[in-house]
């Protein structure tokens, strides 16, 4: 909810443009000696005081203009409707998304990173999310509840599941949580660096299922190809301690198995070798799979004319009192 200050009769803001007109015309006859040296105060202290008067009821007739204009502060909420997309997110988690080819990040830093930014452009879809390596595991099923679904890709870590990359996994895990939707269109996004190494799921069977399911799969092959370093954990034979220490690996991306998936559920394939490029990617999806939303706003008012009003009546009765202070000639 917010507030929006506004004027239900702003037609009455125009007399404002008459105040640079009486300034000039008070300060021109003021120039002709209109005040006798008669009605002076006794007490001296500069001739500004001669305007006292004037400028008290140039400040009382602004305020009241104002009051006429009926200021008002509408209390505004929105509600949205949509036709409806579902969206699942696969996030590969194995140790290779560790890899640091994305510097001065890893893979999976700046794959959430990015995954966090596209979830906060939809806010009229449901989206979930699911994570993988070895296995598959659903962080989040079908939410608009965008900060529960910030705090959980935030916390996603490598190796959350066990060592390898169950792609066929991974897909049939998210198309379960989809097959119910009632949505007008259900997408898969799959974000993974590896080759099907795991799981007991094939992944073209997979991607099948999901077809059969009406849903859409887009496949993002993220990190280059060729040797990168990767952090591994490694226990020191001397002292027991498990150290992280950057071994060069040989990482492949199996662009051909993704580019299959995605064709042949009516999605795309996308590569991402850097951040810039897998940001990218995001954007067009986004601009691919986009929403089409009606929103009405409601506004509630409440009239706050009422301390311009009281202003305006105080700067008519300063004139009297500074006249019966002796600051200034009688009123």
């Amino acid at each position: 909810m917010s507030a929006l200050p506004q004027f239900a009769d702003p037609i009455w803001l125009l007399a404002t443009l008459a105040i640079p007109i009486l300034v000039w015309r008070h300060h021109r006859s003021g120039s002709r000696g209109a005040l006798l040296v008669s009605r002076l105060p006794r007490a001296t202290g500069g001739a500004w005081r001669l305007h006292l008067p004037f400028y008290f009821r140039l400040l009382a007739f602004l305020a009241l203009v104002l009051a006429l204009g009926r200021p008002r502060l509408g209390y505004s909420w929105e509600e949205a409707t949509t036709e409806g997309i579902d969206i699942q997110i696969v996030v590969d988690t194995s140790g290779s998304m560790g890899a640091e080819d994305f510097q001065p990040k890893n893979r999976l830093t700046v794959a959430k990173q990015v995954v966090t930014d596209f979830i906060a452009k939809r806010p009229g879809d449901r989206i979930g999310v699911t994570i993988f390596g070895g296995s598959a595991l659903t962080r989040s099923p079908l939410t608009t509840d965008r900060a529960m679904l910030a705090e959980l890709i935030d916390s996603i870590e490598l190796n959350s599941l066990q060592d390898g990359t169950a792609i066929g996994v991974a897909l049939a895990n998210a198309a379960s949580r989809l097959k119910d939707s009632s949505a007008r269109s259900k997408v898969i996004v799959l974000v993974t660096d590896g080759v099907n190494n795991a799981g007991e799921i094939d992944p073209l069977s997979a991607a099948a299922v999901a077809k059969g399911l009406g849903l859409r799969v887009y496949t993002i092959g993220v990190g280059r190809e060729g040797r990168v370093p990767v952090p591994v954990q490694i226990r020191d034979p001397l002292t027991g301690r498990v150290e992280t220490r950057r071994v060069p690996m040989d990482v492949q991306v199996d662009e051909k198995l993704l580019r299959t998936i995605a064709e042949r559920t009516g999605g795309s394939f996308f590569s991402a070798s850097d951040p810039g490029t897998l940001r990218a990617v995001f954007d067009r999806i986004d601009g691919l799979e986009k929403t089409s939303m009606l929103v009405k706003r409601y506004i509630r008012y409440r009239e706050s004319f009422q301390p311009f009003a009281w202003t305006a009546l105080a700067f008519l009765l300063l004139p009297f009192l500074a006249g019966a202070l002796r600051m200034t000639v009688e009123p």
